[in-house]
């Protein structure tokens, strides 16, 4: 990877010399159609750098329909629908907290706002979830973890994949907040009703920190 690729702001994580050039070479070899597309593998990390992130929200993988992914966890393309699952899971939860929901899928207003959008792997081969999770992505959020803890932040982990994840997180005031994933498989177990979208911004009203704007694409990006 041309260090000019490596986004700003993380180019410092071990992962970026020790690791990415296997993953790379791995990825280039794959016949398979692999998503997101190559320039948008890194776009969560390039969205939201290190000294903005106030707000992680972990995912596992990138959505493996065509289409659907641009490299933020959760997030599609603005045109897409129906909205996978989950999305449209987390929508109906941030309906009942908040009141509403954004008018599409893409959550890179969020990202805009310091909210890092991150999966546990950044590729994944078209139809085939999970298809590159043994390839080491995961060092990647392990440090990126341990990196933006080193500040007070907001961690949501859904589900528990995600949550085996927050022994990365340096001790600190943090605010963390766990509960069941958005999957229509287990959102009945503790997701509905966990409102993670208003305790973050009473969590930042309380540190004097502006809230997530969770549901309006601020005037900068319209």
């Amino acid at each position: 990877m041309d260090i000019l690729d490596i986004p700003m702001g993380w180019s410092d994580l071990p992962f970026f010399a020790q690791d990415w050039p296997a993953i790379e070479s791995v990825i280039a070899a794959d016949t398979r159609q692999v998503l997101p597309p190559e320039p948008l593998r890194f776009a969560a990390l390039d969205l939201t750098p290190p000294a903005k992130t106030r707000v992680v929200i972990l995912g596992q993988d990138p959505y493996p329909t065509p289409g659907h992914a641009h490299g933020l966890a959760f997030s599609v393309e603005p045109d897409v629908r129906p909205l996978p699952r989950s999305l449209n899971n987390i929508f109906k939860e941030l309906v009942e907290d908040t009141g509403q929901a954004p008018l599409t899928g893409d959550l890179r207003h969020w990202a805009s706002q310091g909210v890092l959008l991150l999966n546990t792997a950044l590729s994944v081969p078209a139809g085939e979830a999970n298809g590159h999770k043994q390839l080491g992505w995961s060092k990647l959020a392990h440090q990126v973890l341990d990196h933006t803890s080193h500040r007070p932040t907001a961690y949501i982990l859904w589900g528990n994949a995600a949550q085996k994840l927050e022994s990365f997180i340096n001790p600190g005031d943090h605010l963390i907040l766990k509960s069941a994933h958005p999957s229509p498989l287990s959102a009945r177990r503790g997701f509905f009703g966990s409102r993670p979208f208003s305790a973050v911004n009473r969590w930042l009203a309380s540190r004097d920190e502006d809230t997530i704007n969770w549901t309006e694409l601020p005037e900068a990006l319209k």
